[in-house]
């Protein structure tokens, strides 16, 4: 008797999601689902709903239609905590708390699991010497560390919890070239040897390239086109097509 293998479930995924702020519509029954150990990249013009996506992917927003799974099962409000404490968030301009220490900042996660602080120490030794900072910084206050220095110090805060879920929300935009060429190389890596699941927010097409497995072409809260990082330049879609060149997105690609 012939059976199909039925296809594995998404590791993380929305499903029809709409989000609407007063008026605006944020998202617009948007579909996206990440595999187990894949890294989708998700690109759009400024204000189409990437970054809104990443944070239903997190819990940190709440679908006004629609739903948010794992593994194939709703995400429910009892569930947000632990899914928040395995998910690894790199944000923005990297959100460091200026008045804590690199090494209390790692730890935030940590400290609030009430992790044993000889295991935090340890933890955070591990992390600074992962994301390539020497330990003695582990003291210094964010304002004494450069640009590249604070956003690896954002990418090992991320990691501390040994998350199954790593959001990235434009983690090298302010960054000169030579270092966000050496932090990609350190995401990949990073992914790599941990097994993550990756979902990263850019504007660089290079980024995306680098990094990711699959692109999604955002416009208006909904996926346009999704691409492999090799066919960005064979896109189906007229606007996709449009898009993806140096000028609209900013970047060398």
């Amino acid at each position: 008797m012939h059976t199909s293998k039925s296809r594995p479930q998404p590791a993380l995924a929305l499903l029809q999601v709409t989000k609407v702020f007063g008026e605006r519509k944020a998202l617009d029954r948007i579909d996206l689902e990440v595999a187990e150990g894949e890294a989708l990249a998700l690109v759009g013009p400024s204000g189409c709903g990437k970054t809104t996506a990443l944070k239903h992917l997190n819990g940190l927003l709440v679908p006004n239609q629609g739903s948010v799974s794992v593994d194939g099962e709703p995400l429910t409000p009892r569930d947000l905590i632990e899914h928040r404490r395995r998910t690894g968030y790199v944000i923005q301009e990297v959100g460091l708390l200026p008045h804590w220490t690199v090494a209390r900042n790692i730890a935030t996660v940590l400290v609030l699991t009430e992790v044993p602080t000889r295991a935090i120490t340890a933890r955070v030794h591990e992390l600074l010497d992962a994301v390539g900072l020497d330990r003695e910084l582990e003291n210094q206050k964010p304002h004494q560390l450069s640009g590249g220095q604070r956003q690896r110090v954002g990418i090992a805060r991320a990691l501390a919890a040994e998350p199954r879920f790593l959001l990235m929300d434009e983690p090298f935009g302010s960054l000169d070239p030579l270092t966000r060429v050496r932090l990609r190389q350190l995401v990949v890596e990073l992914r790599r040897t941990r097994r993550l699941s990756l979902v990263l927010v850019t504007h660089d097409l290079e980024d995306a390239r680098a990094i990711a497995d699959r692109v999604c072409v955002m416009r208006q809260g909904r996926v346009v086109e999704t691409l492999a990082p090799s066919e960005l330049d064979v896109a189906r879609d007229p606007w996709v097509r449009g898009f993806l060149t140096p000028r609209a997105l900013g970047c060398d690609a």
